[in-house]
């Protein structure tokens, strides 16, 4: 049976500012799954978190897809892809099965996964179950262990899941109108029409169940993220790439510190004045770095860790030959 169904977008959506061609996987549960299918060449996967969706990494696509084949889904009740109320259709772990099958039914190998926040334990479940279709990994402001022992995150995951966190999100959109210009280092990179796209994503109580159940299983899927990094053998010794916000709201140096000291061969990229979308705002030095990463040839053997320091957090404000030194083993300059 074909599994690609026809749909319409909605007429909110820009295409200017998302001009790619809106694509739907109808998954095994019965959902019709948005995603995008860019340009052509070794897979790039961008895998969102909460509350975003694939508009948010339109600028690294634009950047990418001359050379690579890019591929970025929406997470069922997120972005253009079908709402559900159901509880079991809620849990991250059934967005990563829903991820999966449709990187099972494009039959995607050699692949590069790119991931943020909820994004990195579901693109890792699929790393750590196939291995072998892995190629690289790219991690930027996420996590993929438990941290139910942790106050900073069980507090807010408490808080988010009570009746005051749900009715927050579920009545005024509490992720999108508050959570996201507190999570960036800049919120004029957020601008009325960028702000639009992810208000119209989300723009009802009952579409925003998805939105509104992730909190609480940072928490509560402890059981799941366990098994994920018990078996980070799967994935921690692929080339990296670690591109870090330092003034997330959510991720802090403690989990970029967990990451160097597991992960075997990375390099590392901090953006000083950046929060938790990197891609909103810092997305030219990004894919600058991004692509230099995906040129290199990981065949050759592992590549001295390198790391680089990205101060600028506006539009433009880094050229590709800077992300470009790197690449030779010494340590990058700092841009400012």
């Amino acid at each position: 049976m074909d599994k690609f169904v026809s749909a319409t977008r909605p007429d909110w959506v820009s295409d200017d500012m998302y001009p790619f061609e809106s694509r739907f996987f109808a998954t095994p549960s019965g959902h019709h799954l948005h995603f995008v299918d860019e340009g052509e060449g070794e897979p790039v996967v961008f895998v969102h978190g909460n509350p975003s969706w694939s508009f948010e990494f339109r600028r690294l696509i634009e950047g990418l897809s001359s050379e690579f084949r890019c591929v970025a889904p929406d997470h069922i009740g997120f972005g253009l892809s079908s709402r559900s109320d159901r509880r079991e259709d809620l849990h991250p772990e059934s967005h990563a099965k829903r991820f999966a099958a449709l990187l099972d039914h494009l039959d995607l190998r050699e692949i590069t996964l790119f991931m943020t926040d909820w994004g990195g334990p579901i693109g890792l479940d699929f790393a750590r179950r196939h291995p072998e279709r892995v190629k690289r990994i790219a991690i930027t402001n996420t996590w993929c262990w438990p941290v139910g022992d942790d106050f900073h995150f069980k507090s807010f995951s408490y808080l988010m899941s009570s009746w005051l966190g749900q009715y927050l999100i579920k009545r005024h959109n509490f992720f999108v109108n508050a959570v996201m210009p507190k999570a960036v280092g800049n919120r004029n990179i957020l601008t009325p029409e960028i702000m639009a796209h992810y208000r119209a994503a989300q723009p009802s109580p009952h579409m925003r169940a998805a939105n509104a159940a992730l909190p609480g299983y940072i928490v509560g899927a402890g059981d799941w993220l366990e098994a994920i990094w018990r078996e980070r053998a799967a994935f921690v010794d692929k080339p990296a790439f670690i591109a870090w916000g330092h003034k997330d709201i959510a991720f802090r140096k403690k989990e970029l510190e967990r990451w160097k000291s597991n992960l075997s061969d990375f390099e590392l990229h901090e953006f000083e004045d950046c929060g938790h979308f990197l891609a909103e705002e810092a997305p030219e030095q990004l894919a600058a770095a991004l692509r230099a990463f995906l040129n290199s040839n990981p065949l050759l053997g592992p590549r001295k860790r390198s790391f680089s320091k990205v101060l600028a957090s506006m539009p433009n404000a880094g050229e590709d030959e800077d992300f470009e030194r790197h690449n030779n083993g010494r340590d990058a300059d700092v841009f400012d």
